[in-house]
C-alpha cells in the first residue's frame, strides 16, 4: 500500500512485470531496497552524485564543507526521537543480493519479488550522530518542516531472501557504513 508516487510506481512495474510472465513466459526477480549507502572498503568505487538527495551522502558532504547545512525534514514522526526512520544497507551486501537473485533466475523456476535491507532502520538524527562521530566533525544541521509523502518508518522484512537464497548481510552496521562512505568521500 504504497504511500507515495515513488511506491506506486515500483508496484506498478510489479504488477506489469507479473502481467508479462504470465503472457510471455518470461521469468524475473524484483529487488525492493530502500536506502543503499556506503561504498567499497577498498576504496575502489562509491557513490557520486552532483546534487545528492540521500541523507548519508548529504551529511558527508555537510562536513565536508560543500553543503552550508544538513536539512532534516520533520520532527514530529510518531518515532523514538520524532524523526523518520529508514533501513539503510551496505552497497556490497546489495551487490551480494542481486548476484543471488541472479543465480536464482539462473537455476530455478518461477518469479519472486524481495525485499533487501537489515530489517532494523537508523532515525535521521541517528545518522546525523553517527555521521558526525564517524567524521569528527560538528557539522551544522537545521530542523524543518516534513516533505510530503515522507512515512514515519521505512524497515525491510528480508525473511524472504534469507530463507529461499541463503542471503546474509556482511556489512549491518551503521559505522561502518557511513566510514566507507566517508572514506570515498573524502577521496573526492
Amino acid at each position: 500500500m504504497p504511500i507515495n508516487p515513488y511506491g506506486m510506481s515500483n508496484v506498478m512495474v510489479e504488477h506489469i512485470l507479473k502481467d508479462f510472465s504470465k503472457a510471455s513466459g518470461l521469468r524475473y526477480v524484483s529487488l525492493r531496497y530502500f536506502n543503499v549507502a556506503g561504498a567499497d572498503p577498498d576504496g575502489k568505487i562509491g557513490q557520486s552524485y552532483k546534487n545528492a538527495t540521500h541523507l548519508i551522502t548529504r551529511a558527508l558532504k555537510t562536513a565536508k564543507g560543500e553543503l552550508h547545512k544538513l536539512s532534516i525534514f520533520g520532527t514530529d514522526y510518531p518515532t523514538s526521537d520524532g524523526t523518520c526512520i529508514r533501513d539503510y544497507i551496505h552497497v556490497n551486501d546489495l551487490a551480494d543480493a542481486h548476484i543471488a537473485a541472479l543465480e536464482f533466475l539462473s537455476s530455478k523456476n518461477g518469479s519472486r519479488i524481495y525485499n533487501y535491507g537489515y530489517g532494523h532502520g537508523y532515525s535521521v538524527r541517528e545518522i546525523v550522530d553517527t555521521s558526525r562521530k564517524v567524521t569528527g566533525i560538528n557539522f551544522p544541521v537545521e530542523e524543518t518542516g516534513r516533505r510530503a509523502g515522507d512515512p514515519p518508518a521505512l524497515v525491510a522484512d528480508s525473511s524472504r531472501i534469507r530463507a529461499e537464497l541463503g542471503w546474509k548481510p556482511r556489512h549491518d552496521d551503521i559505522d561502518f557504513i557511513i566510514r566507507t562512505a566517508w572514506e570515498w568521500e573524502r577521496k573526492q
